[in-house]
């Protein structure tokens, strides 16, 4: 048993180091909170073993060589533990047992920020040194890094100040800000930060002040340490309440509260609040109000005996990675999704979190076998932050990425610079189905009236279609069973179907889904390419000579155009008799505004933006989103910007709505 406590004490001491020295955690708060509980409860069962240099009785970790030292008048404590409701009722009972004395308690109650704890020195109400907690007796000098933060005074304000005084409080990266930094570090492929903790501590302790300046971080006071010549109230509160007269920043969520009940009942609003909240917090905390209670219940080795954290539930949890599923979403977009050992985090059991895409594999360097880090916040889907390094030996193995949909065995497509891979068996892939029906059977392709959504999913659900070509074999017989489908409407919905074969090139191809063709794109490829197997065959180099059709589209339809499913789905459409008027020469020549374009800016009253857009390209113009020298025509409505100024500095011509339709109606 000796060798077992003794091997504990070393790997949390190492833990310590980790987590205060170095600001680089390895394990979880959970996991450390876990370990320290363990070493405790082994001490105390055997306490022959037991040593002064115990990690169970000691605060933080030492300091760095390369900051000047600063020891602790009165030592900065870490707080005890609560877990549960019955342990903050036993940890009241405690106090009144101690005092003798019975009546109900008053408590000062704070959110336990997830930061750095620092102390500040004032003199005659200038700051003159501030040091961090160290191991409770010795910190760190990190006076010049203090000064850089924005909510820190250097001067207090008002009356009555001590002539010496010494505020305690801790320094916290805000949330927004910590997202905001670590965007900008990934942009820029530098390091980032593993939490707002974690930036907080790695952002103060930078020997260049210069860096730590540029690091958005904050303060809020929580207590006081020495005080000389000069006098405060015997009220915790009241304490706290003077700090902000006199300038120093306090959370808005501090209270009073009466007993373990009004104690247990703000721990349960600050947990629904803490969402919202702008900071990290990790739990409450409740201190005994009167100063003079606290002095009566006085110290134990490592934190005081008027004081506890009660702790939320974990956030960050490490587990075993197993394996990856790649799931198919209704676009065909392809997400890996880590399997995880099961793991209680964030009030609930975790065994699937999403690791979004190859990037993001790429980015944590996570293997399969590899221990985790899994966060959830609030409501948030469960994701992993980070791997461990692996102590265990335990072989891991690369995730793989599929080249073919796990759904439908369709090639998967990741265009240069998108994180996204997605399955090209639109018309086929399972996942996809409903969405591509929709599509489909919408206004602007095939414009089957009276089929919506909802009776898409019907028929998708009740195993009735599988591609669009489906629709086409329906009967009245097999709608009429269907929520909401009378005989009557049956029929009406059989004969739109029917009616929808006869269409357009254009709207057909539209209706395909095919990536990032659109209206104006399917018109392009159907008057340059005049048939369907011609497009079939077109090559990327055929592609690009198409108006308005880059590499990247390009690809896109080449790849579609490749799936052998894809390929079935629309000889199946063609065979149900879906057909539309032969284009027997390329209708280029007979578009009036041909080699026009058009940028559309404002309001419109007339006719909406998309009415004009589409107005003008039958007639053979291009409309563009930007104005640039190349631009024949600005039409500005109502409420014109920087489209129309800009117009107006290149001297292109400016019709407002009248006159283009004016132009429309004579071409």
């Amino acid at each position: 048993m000796a060798q077992k406590i003794s091997a504990l004490r070393q790997e949390i001491k190492r833990h310590n180091y980790n987590y205060y020295t170095l600001d680089a955690p390895t394990i979880t708060d959970a996991e450390y909170d876990r370990q320290i509980k363990i070493l405790r409860e082994l001490e105390e069962k055997y306490p022959e073993y037991a040593t002064p240099d115990s990690p169970s009785l000691s605060v933080g970790g030492p300091v760095l060589d390369n900051f000047n030292k600063v020891t602790h008048k009165l030592p900065m404590l870490s707080l005890g533990n609560v877990y549960s409701k019955e342990e903050l009722v036993e940890f009241v009972e405690r106090i009144q047992k101690q005092l003798k004395n019975p009546q109900p308690l008053l408590f000062c109650v704070e959110p336990k920020l997830d930061g750095l704890a620092i102390s500040l020195l004032y003199e005659h109400g200038k700051l003159v040194q501030a040091a961090t907690r160290g191991d409770g007796t010795i910190g760190e000098d990190v006076t010049y890094n203090v000064k850089t933060i924005k909510n820190i005074p250097h001067t207090l304000k008002g009356n009555s100040i001590p002539r010496r005084l010494e505020v305690r409080g801790e320094v916290v990266m805000p949330i927004a800000e910590f997202h905001a930094f670590n965007q900008h570090a990934i942009a820029q492929q530098e390091k980032t930060f593993v939490n707002p903790r974690n930036a907080a501590a790695g952002s103060l302790r930078q020997l260049d002040s210069n860096i730590t300046a540029q690091r958005p971080l904050a303060f809020y006071s929580y207590g006081l340490g020495i005080i000389e010549n000069g006098s405060l109230a015997n009220s915790h509160y009241q304490r706290l309440q003077q700090l902000k007269a006199w300038g120093l920043p306090l959370t808005k969520e501090i209270t009073l509260e009466t007993g373990a009940q009004g104690c247990f009942e703000a721990y349960t609003r600050l947990l629904q609040k803490r969402p919202t909240l702008p900071y990290e917090i990790d739990g409450i905390v409740y201190k005994v109000d009167d100063i003079t209670l606290q002095e009566q219940l006085g110290f134990i080795a490592r934190s005081p005996r008027w004081a506890t954290a009660h702790k939320f539930p974990a956030q960050e949890e490490q587990t075993r990675l197993l394996d990856v599923e790649f799931q198919v979403g209704r676009t065909g977009a392809i997400t890996p999704v880590a399997i995880l050992q099961p793991v209680f985090v964030g009030g609930v059991t975790v065994s699937r979190a999403s690791l979004h895409n190859a990037d993001e594999i790429k980015r944590l360097n996570i293997k399969i076998g590899d221990t985790v880090i899994i966060r959830r916040a609030a409501d948030v889907i469960p994701q992993i932050i980070r791997a461990l390094p692996s102590t265990s030996g335990e072989q891991s193995r690369e995730i793989i990425f599929p080249t073919a949909c796990p759904v439908c065995g369709s090639e998967i497509e990741r265009i240069k610079d998108e994180a996204i891979a997605r399955c090209t068996g639109g018309l086929y892939c399972a996942a996809q189905r409903k969405e591509a029906i929709k599509y489909f059977a919408s206004r602007k392709a095939m414009n089957i009236d009276g089929l919506g959504e909802k009776i898409v999913e019907q028929l998708v659900d009740e195993n009735l279609i599988h591609t669009p070509a489906d629709l086409f074999h329906l009967t009245a017989e097999q709608l009429i069973p269907l929520e909401r489908m009378a005989e009557k409407k049956a029929n009406k919905l059989i004969a739109a179907i029917s009616q929808c074969k006869s269409t357009t090139f254009p709207k057909f191809l539209l209706a395909l889904g095919i990536r990032e063709v659109g209206e104006a794109t399917a018109r392009n490829l159907a008057n340059y390419f005049l048939t369907l197997e011609a497009l079939q065959q077109a090559s990327i180099e055929d592609l690009l000579k198409v108006d308005e059709i880059g590499d990247i589209v390009a690809q896109h339809i080449v790849t579609f155009f490749r799936q052998k499913h894809n390929q079935e789905v629309i000889q199946a459409l063609l065979d149900t008799g879906i057909h539309w008027p032969e284009i027997k020469t390329k209708e280029h020549q007979a578009q009036p505004l041909e080699g026009k374009t058009f940028v559309l800016t404002g309001t419109l009253t007339q006719m909406s933006r998309n009415e004009a857009k589409q107005a003008l390209q039958a007639l053979g113009a291009k409309v563009s989103g930007s104005v640039s020298k190349n631009t024949s025509y600005v039409v500005a409505g109502e409420a014109a910007g920087s489209k129309l100024t800009k117009a107006q500095e290149l001297g292109i011509t400016i019709l407002d709505e009248t006159e283009m339709l004016s132009l429309l109606g004579s071409l």
